[in-house]
Parts: structure tokens; sequence; C-alpha cells
């Protein structure tokens, strides 16, 4: 059985997003946070995404190799974005590109699906597919990049659940900014 893991960068309030869909707040990452998110990436089988992070992820990756400027880790995660499979789920798309297949029908029936098969693990991406896929208890992992801002308001990482659910620390540390990067596993 393949591990889902989901992850992203939040605020200290819960945010992944500021209102008005606003990432700002989290600025050009460090080179360590970056190469944090990278390792992780690269520890990925198959990536999971909602439509409005495909929308961000494709609008850049495809080419940040080739932009101005790009750091070798940049490159390196360009590479690794493009060659790793993807699979988007989306009522409103009508196709997607760069080594991902669209997926209009039952999210949580289509993950269980690749959950139960062989493989890496695979990575979600996106809060609202991800909270529907926590409230039906297909998470396996939690990475968390939270930064020390608030926001008040906005979209938050995790939805209203129906129970406690209770996890396992795995890893926590400190990086430039006083970002803290932490891991957290579900228990069995």
């Amino acid at each position: 059985m393949r591990k889902l893991i989901y992850g992203m960068n939040l605020t200290l309030d819960g945010y992944i997003a500021a209102a008005g869909d606003d990432i700002g707040w989290s600025g050009p990452p460090s080179n360590e946070l970056f190469r944090w998110w990278l390792d992780h990436e690269l520890a990925s089988g198959l990536t999971l995404y909602g439509r409005k992070l495909w929308e961000t992820m494709s609008a850049y990756w495809p080419t940040g190799d080739r932009q101005p400027g790009a750091t070798p880790d940049e490159i390196e995660f360009a590479r690794n974005w493009r060659d790793t499979p993807k699979v988007v789920f989306s009522s409103t798309l009508r196709e997607v590109g760069w080594n991902a297949r669209l997926v209009t029908g039952d999210a949580i029936a289509e993950i269980t699906r690749l959950k139960a098969g062989d493989g890496a693990p695979m990575t979600i991406g996106g809060a609202t597919l991800a909270g529907s896929v926590m409230r039906a208890g297909l998470i396996d992992e939690y990475v968390i990049a939270t930064h020390p801002v608030l926001v008040g308001g906005g979209t938050p990482f995790f939805p209203a659940l129906d129970a406690w659910m209770n996890l396992d620390l795995l890893e926590t540390r400190t990086v430039a900014g006083g970002v803290v990067l932490t891991r957290y596993g579900t228990r069995s």
C-alpha cells in the first residue's frame, strides 16, 4: 500500500493562503527551505493536485529550469516536476499536460485505488482536494512548513473535521526566517 503525504507552507494561524488567495506572506523561500521541499518532492512517485494548485504549478515549473538566475535546486525541482507523474482532480478543466492525467470523477475512489497499489509515496497538494481526502482518512503523513506570520483568515490547511485526529511527531526543526519544518504521521 502506498503512503499519501499532504504538505504545504502555512501561516502560524493555519492558512495556506490569506484572503484573496494571497501567498505573498511566504516570500521567496530560503535555500534551506527550498531544498527541504525539493527533497520531499524527490521522494514522491506520484503527485496529486487540485485545480488551483495545478494551475499555479503548471504555469511556472515546466520551464522553471530555464528562468534567468535559476539556482541548481530550482533546476532540479523543475526537471523532477516534469518527470514525476501527476494526477489532476478537477470538474472544470478539459485537459492537462506535463506528464499528468485528468480525473473529473470521484476523487476519493480514485485516490483509494491509487493508495492500494505499489510504489513510492504519493504527495497531495491543494487544500480543497486534501481536505476531502483528510476527512476520508486517507492521509498518512503531514509535512508542514509553518511561517511566523498571522494573516487572520483565508484558505485553511486543515478542514473542519468530524472527530479528533491524533498524530505522532516524526520530525521538527527550524530554518532561516524562523520557519518551523514539521512532519507528523497518523496513528493506525
